[in-house]
């Protein structure tokens, strides 16, 4: 599969995946609350891989202006039908990756990802993008699953059969040593690693970590 056919397969599920339900609720609430303590109110955010926006629309009303950005039309679609629906000053969605062009270099003040690097083709190169596109200082927030930490038989078996079929994206598979030695290789201090999940063995760490 390439780029191009991983927006097909979000844009063709969006709908469903807008109706599903948040699988941890409270999980995900810890995060949202964590993330808005590191925000401040002048602050310049990027989010990236946003989906239908559920997180920008809660965090976006504490910053002066958030970015939310998709692959995804359909995603995008859906999330600009919520930002219609309750206006927030200074949010704006729009299609893209970190590596869109039109993403000025040095002017965010905090880069978020939250279940965005384990989709992405070159995580290193990611990760890359997202430190030039942070201040001096900024910070990169993260929280993804690290599926080499998994059960074998969904990284093995599951997922490649899945993509086979056009049922699956693309997916990168790596371990949570393996994520910090990444972030900190791409030129980021981590600066605190934390566990949200309130069910299951979720091996999600959320990131902390300040351009160096």
């Amino acid at each position: 599969m390439s780029p191009a056919s991983d927006a097909r397969f979000w844009d063709r599920i969006s709908r469903k995946y807008a109706a599903d339900k948040i699988a941890d609720q409270a999980g995900y609430e810890r995060t949202v609350d964590r993330t808005r303590t590191l925000l401040k109110p002048d602050d310049r955010v990027l989010e990236l891989g946003c989906g239908t926006g559920t997180t920008a629309l809660r965090l976006a009303g504490d910053v002066q202006c958030y970015l939310a950005t998709d692959i995804s039309a359909g995603m995008i679609a859906i999330a600009e039908e919520k930002r219609l629906a309750n206006p927030i000053t200074g949010l704006s969605f729009g299609i893209g990756t970190a590596e869109t062009p039109m993403l000025e270099s040095g002017r965010f003040n905090a880069v978020l990802g939250f279940n965005y690097l384990h989709m992405v083709r070159d995580v290193p190169g990611t990760l890359g993008r997202a430190l030039a596109l942070l201040a001096a200082g900024g910070l990169f927030i993260s929280k993804t699953p690290c599926l080499g930490d998994m059960n074998p038989l969904i990284r093995t078996v599951l997922l490649p059969g899945m993509r086979a079929i056009g049922k699956a994206p693309y997916v990168s598979v790596f371990r949570e040593a393996e994520l910090y030695q990444l972030v900190s290789a791409a030129g980021f201090d981590i600066l605190a690693t934390e566990n949200h999940a309130t069910r299951g063995n979720d091996r999600r760490p959320f990131i902390v970590a300040r351009k160096r």
